[in-house]
């Protein structure tokens, strides 16, 4: 009864929060219900402080709820899926090569980048770290979640080349970042001298390669369900199916779920949408998919908000914090803009659009829950939590509400095609 709680709660504050900012702040939605999130969460730790009792009851309530969890093995699978359902796959496989280095080559640049740099750096401040605790760090904090960005990207018209590469490289290396981050979590249980460099190339396959021919399986096979059938309500109730079951399933198999998910998404996006369905099941497919996608980024969003009220925060992780968004921002420039210098050069999209790949590669819930999924025995998880949350709220506050401000004075805006309001 407790969870049946805390979730009505999150509906109840989610819808109040959405209405509030559609009628009186017009923030971009997900942006605004996360500021609504963290201003209430202020609020109520001001008034917990001062020993109000339905305020500390609603504290407690917030807590039952395993946002790592709910976010991982829950969400996720959905929000993939729905992203990967709307992507273009023709344009997609015509920037193939920036996109699989953005995700492969630069999810794994930036995560060594970033760990190199919390270990030079963090002992200038008296706050030393084993060097497999910022490995950890470094793959939590380089998947961008770029969902808060892109409604605005599509509303300024940036040129579709450059669109597909911000969607394409949010989708796949979400999961990349969940492998990499996975790897490193055994590494640090078993030892690293107990795991050979050939161990952890073949968990890292294992992972990553099996999710993806999981995914695979799974589209082909919702794809000759859908074309044997003409009856929506069954055909959605396939698709959901199809997300939940193959979810579980990777979770037993040990491959990559997320991976899993963006895969079969693109093969029923692609050949499900074109050949499997009629005109009206294509129709309610893609509106029942919109509708999961933005209710759920809706609650996503007012989690990350509430999440204030669990979080250990000292102020010298607010302090420190700051010093690696800055250092975040360096290496995510660096982490974007050698993978695509090793393309041909009429594959490349100069300083503007390394602007634009870097400022609008924005870190959301995934950093937050994989952080909050490190082990209680870490001795630094409340300091890696506590740097996650501020470089996330940056990043979504700060990157997102200006995002659009930057293509317009890079002179990128209205480039592209109008927006059909897909993800």
């Amino acid at each position: 009864m407790e969870l049946y709680s805390a979730l009505s709660l999150l509906v109840v504050l989610a819808a109040a929060f959405a209405y509030v900012n559609h009628r009186y702040m017009r923030l971009p939605t997900t942006i605004g219900l996360m500021v609504l999130g963290l201003a209430s969460s202020l609020l109520v730790v001001g008034l917990g402080r001062l020993g109000v009792v339905p305020i500390l009851d609603l504290g407690k309530l917030v807590r039952s709820l395993d946002f790592s969890e709910l976010l991982m093995e829950v969400m996720l699978g959905f929000l993939l899926f729905a992203g990967a359902l709307h992507t273009d796959v023709r344009s997609l496989g015509q920037e193939r090569g920036a996109v699989a280095s953005l995700a492969l080559v630069g999810t794994v640049l930036s995560t060594l980048l970033v760990a190199g740099a919390m270990y030079k750096l963090l002992p200038l401040v008296g706050l030393g770290l084993p060097f497999i605790d910022c490995l950890l760090f470094g793959a939590l904090i380089s998947p961008t979640d770029p969902i808060a960005v892109l409604g605005i990207l599509r509303q300024a018209r940036i040129p579709p080349q450059l669109e597909i590469r911000v969607v394409g490289e949010s989708l796949f290396n979400d999961g990349v970042g969940v492998v990499i981050f996975m790897s490193l979590l055994q590494v640090a249980h078993q030892g690293a001298d107990s795991l050979s460099a050939s161990d952890m190339a073949g968990l890292f396959a294992r992972e990553a390669v099996g999710g993806v021919l999981l995914g695979a399986g799974l589209g082909f096979a919702g794809y000759w369900l859908l074309r044997s059938i003409d009856q929506y309500q069954v055909e959605v109730l396939i698709t959901l199916a199809l997300v939940m079951g193959g979810t579980a399933l990777a979770g037993g198999l040990h491959t990559s779920g997320p991976l899993a998910m963006v895969v079969a998404g693109l093969i029923i996006g692609t050949k499900g949408r074109a050949k499997g369905m009629s005109d009206v099941t294509r129709e309610y497919l893609d509106k029942f998919w919109e509708l999961v996608d933005e209710v759920l980024n809706a609650l996503l969003f007012v989690l990350i908000g509430l999440e204030m009220l669990v979080l250990h925060f000292e102020r010298l992780y607010l302090a420190v914090g700051l010093g690696v968004v800055l250092v975040v921002l360096a290496i995510r420039a660096l982490s974007v803009g050698l993978p695509l210098a090793l393309l041909r050069p009429q594959q490349r999209y100069g300083l503007k659009g390394l602007a634009v790949l870097t400022w609008g590669g924005l870190r959301g819930g995934i950093s937050v829950a994989l952080a909050l999924s490190l082990p209680t025995a870490l001795a630094s998880r409340d300091m890696l939590i506590g740097i996650t949350y501020v470089v996330v709220v940056f990043s979504i506050l700060v990157q997102g509400l200006s995002i659009g401000k930057l293509v317009q004075r890079l002179g990128l805006a209205g480039q592209g095609p109008a927006s059909d309001g897909h993800h």
